[in-house]
C-alpha cells in the first residue's frame, strides 16, 4: 500500500472512529458512496458553512442569498441544457459487470484524452483489460444522464431532483430585483443539497451522488472590463481555504484550455487540491457570459433584461461570473491539511509514540474548549466544572469530558480538533480559583483565573 493511500485510510478510519463521518445505512451493508455526518463532522461542516457565508454574504453589501427548492420546474432544466446535455460516458465490462466512467477508464489504460468521442473510446478499450477481473469484454461506450428522475403529483412530465444549485438562482433573479436595492454588478448566493447520478462516486465524501455546494451567481455588465474581477475572484476564494484552515501549499489553479471551455464560457479555472488520492478539483470560478438567463428568458418568455438606474435607455441580458464551491470536498480538504501525526518522546526510556492531532483553526474547530473535572467521583470537582462549562457554552462551542484520565482525555480531544482543554483540580475549589488550560498544538500548560476565561477564549478564538 503507498504512503498517500494508507493516509487516506487513516482519515477515513479517524473520522468514523471519532464522528465525523460515517458510512450510510451500515446496519444494512451500506449503500455505495452514501456517507452520514456524525456529531462532530455536522458540526465541522455548519462551521465551514457559517464561514462561508459571513465571508460571501453578510460581510458584503453587493451579496444577497437566497434559498431555492430542490425540485424545480422541469422547463428550466431544458433550458439550461441539462435534460439533454448533461451526460457522462459510460462502459459495462461484461465478465464482472462492473460499470466505469468511460473517459476516465480510458486515460488510466490507455493516457489518451477522448473525452465526448463515443467511437474512439468503444476503439481504445478493445483489448485493454478491466481493472477488476482482468479480462476484456466491454461493451460499447454509451452516454448516461446524470440528473435524478422523480414524479409530482398533479404534473404528467418527469421532474428532476436538482444537479445543481445555480438553477433556483437564475429563476429568481428577477424577484431578488423586484424585492431588494440590489444593483448591478451584484451576486445571489445559496447553499444547498445537489443531485448527481454519477457512474462512479469513489474517494470518500469527495464524489458522490448526494452532495452540497456553496454558490454564486455574480452578475455584471457586458461590457465591463471583467478580466480583473475574475483575478479578485480567485483571491477570494482562496482566501476563504486560508480561513477554514486548508494547507495552501497544495493549493494549485488549473485553467481550462479552449477546447475543453463549455460553449458558452469565456474563461473557466478550477482551484484544485492535493488529496492523497492525487490532484483534483476543490473549487471553480467561470464566466459564463449570458447563457443562462438569455435561456430562461427564451424558454419563459419572461423579461429578463436589467435596466440601468443611471441610463435608462439601456437595457440588457447581465453576465455572469460563478463561483462555485463544493461543500464536502471543502470538508475533505480541510480533514486533509488537519490530520497530522506527531512523534512524542517516551520518557525515562519508554518507547516514542504518536500522537493523532486534527489542527482545525480554532473558529470552525467542531469542539473549541473541552471542560475537564481532575476526578469523576470528587462531586465538588464535577460541579465546579459544570458552571464553567455552562457559562463558557453560550459563547463557544464546548464539550464536558470526564471520562478516563486526563492524558487519555486529552488524546481524545487532540484527534476531535479541540483546541483548548480545561482541567479542574484540587487547587481550583480549595486555593487560587485558578484551572489549567492546555493548548493542542503546542501542548503547554498555564493555570488561569475562572474570572478571566471569557476574556481569554474571546481573544484565542476568532
Amino acid at each position: 500500500m503507498s504512503e498517500q493511500n494508507n493516509l487516506m485510510e487513516k482519515i477515513v478510519s479517524l473520522c468514523k472512529r471519532r464522528g465525523f463521518v460515517f458510512p450510510a445505512c451500515e446496519i444494512y451493508g451500506g449503500l455505495a458512496n452514501a456517507y452520514s455526518y456524525g456529531p462532530y463532522g455536522v458540526q465541522l461542516k455548519k462551521n465551514i458553512k457559517d464561514l462561508w457565508w459571513k465571508k460571501f454574504v453578510e460581510e458584503r453589501e453587493d451579496i444577497v442569498g437566497i434559498d431555492g427548492p430542490i425540485i424545480l420546474h422541469p422547463k428550466l432544466w431544458e433550458a439550461s441544457g441539462h435534460t439533454t446535455g448533461f451526460n457522462d460516458a459510460m462502459v459495462d465490462c461484461k465478465a464482472c459487470q462492473k460499470r466505469f466512467r468511460a473517459d476516465h477508464l480510458v486515460k488510466e489504460l490507455t493516457g489518451k484524452d477522448l473525452e465526448g468521442n463515443l467511437t474512439g473510446m468503444t476503439t481504445a478499450l478493445q483489448g485493454q483489460k478491466c481493472p477488476e477481473c482482468k479480462k476484456s469484454d466491454w461493451t460499447e461506450v454509451r452516454t448516461l444522464n446524470m440528473m435524478f428522475k422523480t414524479e409530482m403529483n398533479g404534473i404528467n412530465e418527469p421532474v428532476y431532483l436538482r444537479p445543481e444549485t445555480a438553477g433556483a438562482i437564475f429563476a429568481d433573479y428577477k424577484n431578488v430585483l423586484d424585492s431588494t436595492r440590489v444593483k448591478i454588478p451584484f451576486g445571489i448566493a445559496q447553499i444547498g443539497k445537489a443531485f448527481r447520478n454519477e457512474i462512479v462516486a469513489r474517494n470518500f465524501i469527495f464524489r458522490l451522488r448526494e452532495f452540497e455546494q456553496m454558490e454564486i451567481e455574480y452578475f455584471i455588465d457586458p461590457e465591463m472590463e471583467w478580466e480583473s474581477l475574475f483575478e479578485t475572484w480567485l483571491k477570494k476564494q482562496e482566501e476563504f481555504f486560508t480561513e477554514a484552515g486548508v494547507d495552501m501549499k497544495r493549493i494549485v489553479r488549473f485553467e481550462h484550455s479552449k477546447e475543453k471551455l463549455s460553449h458558452y464560457s469565456r474563461k473557466t479555472v478550477d482551484i484544485e487540491f492535493v488529496y492523497p488520492f492525487g490532484q483534483s478539483e476543490l473549487c471553480g470560478l467561470a464566466h459564463r457570459g449570458d447563457f443562462d438567463l438569455s435561456q430562461h428568458a427564451k424558454f419563459s418568455g419572461a423579461e429578463l433584461r436589467y435596466s440601468d438606474p443611471n441610463d435608462n435607455a439601456k437595457k440588457y441580458i447581465p453576465h455572469v461570473l460563478e463561483p462555485s464551491f463544493g461543500l464536502d470536498r471543502a470538508l475533505l480538504a480541510v480533514l486533509c491539511s488537519a490530520y497530522t501525526e506527531e512523534v512524542i518522546k517516551g520518557e525515562d526510556g519508554k518507547k516514542d509514540d504518536i500522537r493523532v492531532v486534527m489542527k482545525f483553526p480554532p473558529s470552525i474547530a467542531p469542539v473549541q474548549i473541552a471542560i475537564f473535572p481532575l476526578l469523576k467521583n470528587k462531586p465538588a470537582l464535577v460541579d465546579k466544572a459544570k458552571e464553567i462549562f455552562n457559562a463558557l457554552k453560550k459563547d463557544f462551542t464546548c464539550e464536558f469530558d470526564d471520562n478516563g484520565n486526563v492524558g487519555k482525555r486529552y488524546r481524545r480531544q487532540d484527534e476531535i480538533g479541540t483546541p483548548y482543554c480545561v482541567t479542574i483540580d484540587f487547587d481550583t475549589i480549595e486555593k487560587d480559583d485558578t484551572v489549567t488550560i492546555r493548548d493542542r498544538d503546542t501542548m503547554q500548560q498555564e493555570r488561569i483565573k475562572i474570572e478571566d476565561l471569557q476574556k481569554y477564549f474571546a481573544e484565542k478564538i476568532k
